[in-house]
């Protein structure tokens, strides 16, 4: 990789040895929880028809997250879904999510003091206050669709705030963001590409343009700081610059909706533990934690293997593509005890929670995450502790990537 000769670029992703199911998207889609069931107790891993391998098991997703043999995927992906060029792929190619070694840590390093915890938590007072007063909106209608009202807005507007972006921009950064995401996904066929780059390509224009804008007038901001320390330190090459802000806003505005209304859900649905957070509000991370793992936003990670890799007597061979399903590890009955009930009182969650991911890639907006997270709800809790359902639970759909999800209609 970077130059040198890697053998994953010509690797046969359909070579899937005897014994091991390869599994269909639809199947995937229609019921992923169930497929992983079935599977999970038999095997380590599983065939994709397009991803090369489904890691299974929770420890083995543990250990490949953090595993040198399984690297980030580069521009494998995209190039193996029909895009070798074009904007859609410099997102994988000039990123830091997909990218490795020296090359990741240069694309990650302007961002890690900004959203190292202590600085991150520095925030909550602001996240807080921000979330009530969009449950106090919330509350002056009879019914209202919470992730389009409510669980959408607390992301964006702390990334918003975070970049300094101007929230007016909201409605337009996030639908460009909602729709780039669905490249992460299996569900797109080669007729939906156009619509994809186009709007990868209006998302770059739209950073570059604020770029360039605080090039000319810099401000007391994010932004600002980080072009001046980019541009003193000559390390990131223009696009780079450009992606790397692409990726934040996707991964700042995407995920997070879906895992606020997801939780919301999950403990309407359970009235005995939504009324034991209201009336303890201690129980807030726990409930997000659980939450986070009955119901990921985020539902695999993908890795190319650069040599084989034995799992259990079964051998992925070099060169594969992997996803490690996160989806399916959560509830791997051998690390949760009863692993499809929801409960925010379980005690065998790990101490760093998987979906964040491991090892270099560790998600980077993990603490901001658990606070919006958890400001998110303790405001309802507060302000609203007699919301309710007025519909049917939230669809929420997709085995890979960052899953969807569709609206959420509750009244107070």
């Amino acid at each position: 990789m970077n130059g040198t000769d890697d053998p994953t670029r010509h690797a046969d992703l359909s070579a899937i040895p005897d014994g091991v199911p390869t599994l269909t998207v639809a199947e995937l889609e229609a019921d992923p929880h169930g497929v992983f069931r079935t599977w999970r107790p038999r095997l380590p891993v599983v065939g994709h028809e397009v991803a090369g391998y489904l890691v299974l098991r929770a420890r083995d997703v543990d250990l490949l997250m953090r595993d040198p043999r399984a690297r980030a995927t580069e521009t494998l992906y995209p190039e193996t879904r029909g895009i070798p060029e074009g904007t859609l792929f410099d997102i994988f190619a000039h990123g830091m999510l997909t990218a490795n070694g020296t090359v990741h840590r240069r694309r990650r390093s302007p961002f890690t003091r900004t959203f190292a915890a202590r600085m991150i938590e520095g925030l909550r007072p602001r996240i807080r206050a921000a979330a009530e007063s969009l449950v106090r909106d919330v509350l002056a209608e009879d019914e209202v669709d919470l992730v389009a009202r409510y669980t959408s807005l607390i992301p964006a507007q702390t990334i918003a705030d975070i970049l300094g972006l101007p929230r007016d921009d909201i409605p337009r950064f996030t639908r460009l963001a909602y729709e780039v995401s669905r490249v992460l996904s299996f569900t797109f066929g080669p007729e939906d590409i156009p619509d994809l780059e186009a709007a990868a390509l209006a998302l770059q224009d739209y950073v570059r343009a604020i770029l360039e804008a605080r090039r000319s007038s810099p401000q007391d901001d994010f932004l600002s700081r980080f072009l001046a320390e980019a541009d003193a330190a000559g390390e990131l090459t223009p696009q780079e610059v450009v992606v790397q802000l692409v990726q934040m806003i996707i991964g700042g505005t995407d995920t997070t909706r879906v895992a606020g209304a997801m939780q919301v859900a999950l403990l309407l649905q359970h009235p005995e533990q939504w009324t034991a957070v209201s009336r303890d509000p201690g129980l807030i991370p726990a409930a997000v934690a659980e939450s986070l793992r009955y119901e990921p936003s985020v539902g695999s990670a993908g890795r190319v293997a650069q040599e084989d890799i034995a799992l259990d007597g079964h051998v992925v061979p070099a060169g594969s593509m992997i996803l490690l399903s996160t989806l399916s590890a959560l509830r791997d009955e051998a690390v949760y005890a009863h692993p499809d009930t929801f409960d925010i009182r379980r005690a065998d969650l790990p101490r760093l929670h998987p979906i964040f991911g491991g090892g270099a890639h560790r998600c980077i907006g993990e603490a901001l995450a658990r606070i919006e997270l958890e400001e998110g709800l303790g405001a309802l809790m507060r302000l609203a502790p007699d919301l309710r359902l007025t519909g049917a639970m939230p669809a929420i759909q997709g085995h890979s990537g960052i899953r969807r999800i569709d609206a959420l209609r509750v009244a107070a």
